[in-house]
């Protein structure tokens, strides 16, 4: 893909607000020059701009043209009937590892991979999101390097993490082959970054894999005034964050409260409403729990996603059920969930 010659003002800046930039950090990452920083949740330009233009030809949100993507990933574009997206096989999943399922979000599926991975020589470590330590259930960037720090990082966040910037530290630590695990929008940044190519970034990254997104919340909103101060629960207390058709809180205590998701909505990040992709459908694998209880929803889009299921679940580190007439409920929500997802695309202000 050519890269235009033109500056981040010309391009990104009047898109970095808080109702289309996603705050991936993606342009951040791949700034040859460093001008620009990661201040509150966005880019900001902090030197001179040297007129490179990659900002620009990586950001999901400016550059993304999906049918190109798909060639990319797949070889092909999608059908019509594909409406979340291509893939070769959808599973139920679980992991048969207790120690993951007692700090997993759903079914395990993501850390058991990972853990698979790296002690297999597949990736020397993984890219995804962790928790501060300094500000309770604040999703941060970490570069996971043993499986002790994969499971660390296991479970949902539901503030955004700029999962990019973890990619320029597995860089600077020499990593020769890293999982990425990231939102859709992060998952489009990450092809961009290999279609071009920009070499020194793709040449690292192993594989993907997405998790389904409907939208994210602000640390300040969710956190800090609906549990903190509305439910009056210390997030030091919170041992865990699901989202089952309403908001799950369980406290380190064993005790779950819930508020409804309408409530927590009002909290949601802006760019949510620009976003044109639910299932991370250029990912090598997609997940989600959907409404699932301790199952994973699984997409297997590329042979090299299916690859690397297959290999773990011969090795019984996951186990798979077939579908039966109540999961098809679950795949109508991923259906109509994609649907409304694509609507954004009509109203875009691209």
């Amino acid at each position: 893909m050519p890269i235009p010659k033109v500056s981040f003002e010309e391009t990104l800046e009047r898109f970095v607000s808080p109702h289309v930039c996603t705050g991936c950090a993606s342009c951040i990452v791949v700034c040859p020059y460093d001008s620009l920083e990661y201040i509150d949740e966005t880019s900001k330009l902090t030197k001179e701009c040297k007129l490179c233009g990659i900002c620009a030809q990586i950001c999901p949100k400016y550059n993304l043209y999906m049918p190109a993507l798909e060639r990319y990933t797949f070889g092909r574009e999608r059908e019509e009937t594909e409406e979340f997206g291509i893939y070769k096989r959808i599973v139920i999943a679980q992991t048969r590892n207790n120690d993951i399922t007692e700090v997993c979000q759903d079914g395990g599926v993501v850390t058991t991979l990972l853990i698979f991975a790296l002690e297999n020589g597949i990736i020397d470590g993984a890219i995804l999101s962790g928790l501060s330590e300094k500000e309770p259930l604040k999703a941060i960037p970490k570069l996971a390097t043993s499986p002790r720090e994969i499971m660390e990082c296991a479970g949902t966040r539901y503030t955004y993490s700029p999962n990019m910037l973890a990619l320029k530290e597995g860089i600077s630590k020499r990593k020769k082959s890293l999982a990425f695990v990231g939102t859709p929008c992060q998952i489009s940044a990450v092809r961009m970054v290999q279609a071009v190519p920009l070499k020194k970034y793709a040449g690292i990254l192993n594989f993907t894999i997405g998790l389904f997104c409907s939208e994210c919340f602000t640390y300040e909103g969710l956190i800090k005034r609906l549990i903190g101060e509305k439910m009056a629960i210390n997030p030091h207390e919170v041992k865990k964050i699901n989202i089952k058709g309403k908001v799950l809180i369980t406290t380190k205590a064993g005790e779950t409260k819930t508020i409804s998701l309408k409530e927590a909505k009002e909290h949601a990040r802006g760019c949510f409403s620009s976003c044109t992709d639910f299932s991370a459908e250029l990912a090598d694998i997609s997940v989600g729990g959907l409404g699932l209880n301790n199952w994973t929803l699984t997409v297997l889009r590329t042979e090299k996603g299916e690859d690397l299921f297959r290999k773990a679940e011969s090795e019984r580190l996951i186990r798979t059920r077939p579908f039966n007439e109540e999961d098809k409920k679950i795949l109508d929500m991923l259906v109509k969930f994609s649907r409304k997802k694509h609507e954004n695309l009509t109203k875009s202000i691209f």
